[in-house]
């Protein structure tokens, strides 16, 4: 059941690259916006959270949609990246990114969030009398501390990017080779006579990586924790 086709090997490697991306390119933004959160205290910090966690709410074709409208060819922003810069990322996998990161970027802005608030801010006091930055303070104390969160938002916004429909196929549609990946796949498949026994073969495979990560962030945030502690691993 789980020999596979050269097309679907293709989408494997495309549905992992989507994702990988994704999560990567993410990562940064959504350290900068938890620490904003956990340690900023601003006007319209409620609204900010809100706006970061809406595509856990709304309807994935919605976020897509809106993607498309900004993006597209012409969109405003879309516009400019291809006049000025010669960049289209509508209906191409670097598209697909974009809508995968944006729908697992909530998920992984949360997790963070609520790793730092835990670490003990009397730490990061204690390493400011002593004469650190603030710049170092973060880098040598409130990030480290907070790795076990880092981990596991990235491997929560990993498996449902790895999930990703909805505004994967408003932004970007299903064009094989360049934007189907495995959901997208699964979904052709159902709707093909006799593609039943490929769309299963896939499902296993997305349970099998879903699972994986799981684990392999359980395993992770473990071992961050022990020697966040000062033991071991």
């Amino acid at each position: 059941m789980f020999g596979l086709t050269p097309t679907e090997w293709e989408i494997l490697g495309l549905s992992l690259k989507v994702t990988a991306w994704s999560v990567l390119c993410s990562l940064p933004l959504a350290v900068a916006v938890a620490t904003l959160l956990a340690r900023g205290d601003f006007p319209g910090k409620s609204l900010v959270d809100a706006v970061v966690h809406l595509p856990l709410v709304l309807p994935p074709v919605v976020v897509g949609y809106f993607l498309l409208l900004m993006l597209g060819r012409r969109g405003p922003l879309g516009a400019f990246l291809d006049e000025y810069l010669g960049i289209v990322v509508a209906f191409r996998w670097t598209g697909a990114a974009i809508a995968a990161g944006i729908m697992g970027f909530p998920l992984m802005v949360r997790a963070i969030r609520l790793s730092m608030e835990a670490v003990d801010i009397r730490l990061e006091a204690a390493a400011r009398t002593l004469g650190a930055t603030r710049f170092r303070v973060f880098f040598t104390i409130t990030l480290p501390l907070t790795l076990p969160g880092i981990l596991t938002g990235a491997l929560l916004s990993f498996a449902r990017s790895l999930g990703e429909f909805g505004a994967t196929i408003t932004f970007v549609s299903n064009i094989p080779g360049e934007t189907r990946t495995l959901p997208l796949a699964i979904y052709t498949q159902t709707q093909v006579p006799g593609g039943d026994a490929e769309a299963m073969r896939l499902s296993l495979i997305s349970v099998v990586i879903s699972i994986l990560a799981l684990v392999v962030s359980e395993w992770l945030v473990r071992r961050a924790s022990r020697r966040s502690q000062g033991h071991d691993a």
